[in-house]
């Protein structure tokens, strides 16, 4: 077992299983659940996958939580040389229901029957587009000129985020595209650029803000991750 704080051991399995749960966000904060230190453990035993996983407070949002199980357990799914997998959030009110969903996969809507007004699809793409938000907007606060195409700008760990994020959302990702690009794909007019990149400003903000408001909740409720 591997849990946060101390070494892990160094196998194919595990190593894999930690790089795909590296690919899984948090829906709201736009960040990898490994970075922010919600998988508490993760075990593997002939094949036998089993993540555990935490949240910052008992009472974070449900459908939040849902989204990130279930986006845990298809990552490590179909991974070479895994037979099973078992994806548990701890310390949660909804625990239960979202853990028996997540396993069943019967959705969120059916594992909180008469309490849900639908599944998440809309949901997540509300947050896919701040994120994208957020990634170009760090993007074009390092270019001299944002207004220019993808192939005009140098690689870089910033753009390839952003990359990743135009590509979720279904938008052009060839090096003539441009980068500044709304959420839908429309280009940015000239006379809109500074008042579009002030909002995108406002929505990086407020993940990061949100994010390290997080991180301190998760520091105090489990000591072992400070």
């Amino acid at each position: 077992m591997t849990p946060v704080g101390t070494a892990r051991p160094v196998t194919d399995v595990t190593a894999a299983v930690w790089a795909a749960l590296g690919t899984v966000r948090d829906p709201e904060l736009d960040r990898p659940i490994t970075d922010l230190k919600f998988v508490s453990e993760v075990s593997a035993e002939d094949g036998h996958v089993r993540v555990r996983l935490r949240l910052p407070t008992y009472f974070c949002a449900p459908n939040f939580a849902y989204l990130m199980v279930d986006d845990a357990r298809q990552a490590i799914t179909g991974l070479s040389a895994v037979t099973g997998v078992e994806v548990v959030l701890e310390d949660h009110f909804a625990s239960d229901e979202i853990n028996n969903g997540v396993a069943a996969g019967e959705g969120f809507e059916a594992a909180f029957d008469g309490l849900a007004a639908g599944e998440l699809g809309g949901l997540r793409r509300v947050f896919l587009r701040k994120g994208y938000l957020a990634a170009q907007e760090r993007l074009c606060s390092a270019l001299a000129e944002p207004d220019v195409r993808l192939g005009d700008v140098p690689d870089s760990p910033v753009k390839e985020a952003f990359l990743l994020r135009r590509a979720e959302l279904g938008l052009d990702c060839t090096p003539d595209a441009y980068v500044l690009t709304d959420p839908d794909g429309t280009r940015v007019p000239a006379g809109r650029v500074a008042p579009y990149l002030r909002f995108a400003r406002t929505v990086r903000v407020s993940l990061e803000s949100n994010e390290e408001y997080c991180r301190g909740l998760l520091r105090t409720r489990y000591k072992e991750y400070t």
